[in-house]
């Protein structure tokens, strides 16, 4: 990606408007769904409506949204940025200098349940929203249009975030507002439900509800929205969420408190009974509404669970995109869809995180189904993030009492909410363990599978053979190969190169060219340098070309190189007319070849067979993945790929003992 334009850190109108309609759609669609949780159907039994039980869940979720996602991610967690770009692998990147192997757990750990998160927060907000329909028709099948809903939801990806967010925008503006008047009008009728801001009731809501210490998974929705809006913190800036939220925030107590008003002018019933049918529970969020309004709440809360699948999908395409960077993923397309900073789309995570939506809404069918994979998840990667986060607080040097209370604190509320998740594991929150358990067996095994390779391959210095390779650039007994042969190549040390270059050079095929340029990569641990250094490590015959990139800016190098090539002939440091004498004369511009080196597991290995089945699943996710030549944006009609077979742990010598033919005996 080119370069930027304007730091979106600073708080302005048009940042928080954007913010509102990329960060907070899960977070701020959990009013459609929380209460209805709580006050639900319990196994096939309906939960009775008490003041002290309503108390007791206003308080548990007031105080979940402002110790869990206030003071833990918005005023906390979002000062652990990497140059502005936020989420857990942002925060591992941060710290793995240090080099504790440890972290390697939580990271991959905590990025594959958010990505998991990503399969089960569209089909639920949007069913949910849906969902109100059925006031005027309880047979009707959502299904199908809540499949049509998240195809178009998908689909306009590929325009980027930044129209996403600019017409998403006012229309999660008008949902906040709904929330906020929706909630302070039944609240009017009400003043003293206001006393559940007193952590006192929030004491005895596991004795009074019939779920005991589980109401706790459902009152945990209210907050499942705060890991993504740290990992979508590089699309809008910190600045500008922590000012977002004082709106957001205020707007949700007011609607939560809002029905729990409602409920409370209801005690001794239950929400079948408010509805009126057996099986399907009324929902408190549409009972706020007035008859005349329901239509448009109904639109509106469609258009807000729409809009709550954003703040996912854009946490998804970013976290893949560092976890690449990170050697946790197979290298895929990355697009760039406009020229802001943190503007990015990655179709195949698009269309994977589409195909993984429309299966759950074909397996649970209703989002009071969806409710049991929900959370389990989420709350698992904010137990990682927490550990990853009092390793950040000590390396900022933060008081070690502040520290040790900090993690002490979230440890414990998150591992309740952990017991609290893991009861639903067998009514659908298996589901949401196996999602995550692909993820993370995919990530360690391209991580592990690297590391193996990395390993082994054998590098050597350039000053070896620079005599042969000007030898064989002047010798004309060889056909030439081109007139300028580029290899890129993986070594970080200036002066080395791999072995197999070497040998694809001097012995596979002899490649006579004018001049040999080897190009090495560095994905930087910041999101928008571009840099590069050239070494001439033979006057005219052998150059090196080091680029440096941040993890946000696309390699393409074919127009990257040829703009350094440029540069060099404006200063006179290369000649790159052809060197053939008429087309020397001429002017003519010699042409350029790229090889790549792609490796593939040979046969003659003594593996471990652990070793084995993670280069297999390796080779396998290879398959699928971008090809260098594409990963680094080279023309294909330029490049030129070889295959060469990593030998690892070659088995012993094996011992053949040679007949000799005797006199006189035929063998045949």
């Amino acid at each position: 990606m080119v370069g930027n334009h304007k730091h979106i850190n600073k708080v302005t109108l048009g940042g928080l408007i954007v913010t509102l309609g990329i960060i907070y759609g899960d977070i701020g669609t959990s009013p459609l769904y929380v209460m209805r949780a709580i006050f639900g159907m319990h196994e096939g039994k309906a939960e009775v409506i008490r003041e002290e039980v309503v108390l007791g869940a206003l308080s548990a979720i007031f105080w979940t949204l402002t110790l869990q996602t206030t003071i833990k991610y918005v005023w906390l967690t979002l000062k652990a940025d990497n140059k502005g770009e936020g989420g857990i692998f942002s925060l591992y990147t941060l710290l793995k200098r240090f080099k504790k192997r440890w972290m390697l757990v939580p990271a991959i750990i905590g990025g594959s349940c958010l990505l998991a998160d990503g399969f089960i927060t569209p089909p639920i907000s949007v069913s949910s929203a849906i969902e109100g329909l059925k006031v005027y028709n309880e047979e009707l099948d959502t299904v199908p249009i809540v499949i049509a809903i998240l195809f178009v939801l998908f689909f306009v990806q590929r325009f980027g975030t930044s129209l996403i967010g600019k017409a998403f925008g006012p229309m999660m503006m008008i949902w906040f507002t709904m929330l906020g008047v929706l909630g302070l009008i039944a609240l009017s009728g009400n003043m003293s439900v206001l006393k559940a801001l007193n952590p006192y009731y929030l004491v005895y809501l596991f004795d009074l509800h019939s779920q005991g210490f589980y109401v706790l998974g459902m009152v945990f929705l209210c907050t499942t929205g705060a890991e993504a809006l740290y990992s979508d913190m590089g699309h809008c800036g910190r600045n500008n969420i922590r000012v977002s939220w004082i709106y957001v925030k205020l707007t949700l107590v007011l609607s939560y408190f809002g029905q729990g008003a409602y409920l409370i002018a209801h005690s001794g019933q239950t929400l079948t009974e408010i509805s009126g049918k057996a099986t399907n529970p009324a929902n408190p969020f549409f009972l706020l509404m007035p008859d005349w309004f329901l239509p448009f709440g109904i639109a509106i809360a469609t258009s807000a669970a729409v809009i709550a699948s954003q703040a996912l999908i854009s946490g998804s395409f970013t976290m893949i995109s560092e976890a690449m960077r990170l050697n946790f993923w197979p290298k895929v397309s990355v697009k760039y869809p406009s020229d802001l900073k943190g503007q990015l789309y990655i179709p195949s995570v698009n269309w994977m995180l589409f195909a993984g939506c429309v299966s759950i809404v074909l397996y649970f069918r209703e989002s009071s189904a969806m409710e049991a994979a929900y959370g389990l998840a989420i709350v698992i990667c904010m137990l990682m993030t927490t550990s990853l986060l009092g390793v950040f607080m000590a390396t900022r040097r933060y008081p070690t009492v502040l520290i040790l209370a900090v993690i002490a604190i979230y440890l414990v509320i998150e591992s309740a909410f952990f017991i609290a998740n893991i009861d639903k594991f067998h009514n659908g929150g298996y589901v949401s363990v196996i999602i995550t358990g692909v993820l993370a067996i995919i990530m360690t095994v391209w991580f592990w599978a690297k590391k193996i390779r990395s390993e082994y391959t054998e590098f050597t210095k350039i000053a070896n053979y620079k005599q042969v390779l000007a030898e064989l650039s002047n010798d004309e007994s060889i056909p030439k190969y081109a007139t300028h042969l580029v290899y890129m190549t993986n070594a970080h040390l200036g002066d080395e190169i791999e072995s197999k270059i070497i040998y694809s050079i001097l012995q596979k095929r002899p490649k006579r060219a004018d001049i040999y340029w080897f190009v090495h990569v560095n994905v930087l641990d910041e999101p928008y340098k571009m840099e590069y250094r050239v070494r001439e490590i033979m006057k005219d015959d052998v150059i090196r070309v080091d680029f440096y990139l941040g993890f946000r800016i696309a390699p393409r190098i074919n127009l990257m190189f040829k703009q350094v090539v440029r540069d060099m002939v404006q200063k006179g440091e290369v000649d790159i007319t052809s060197r053939y004498e008429s087309l020397n004369r001429n002017n003519v511009i010699g042409d350029f070849k790229f090889v790549l080196i792609e490796k593939f597991l040979s046969y003659d290995n003594d593996l471990p067979w652990y070793e084995r089945i993670v280069l297999d699943i390796y080779f396998i996710l290879k398959q699928v993945s971008l090809s260098e030549g594409r990963a680094f944006g080279l023309d294909s009609s330029s490049v030129k790929v070889e295959k060469f077979p990593i030998v690892i742990h070659p088995p012993e010598d094996m011992v053949l003992s040679r007949v000799d033919e005797h006199p006189g005996h035929n063998n045949d």
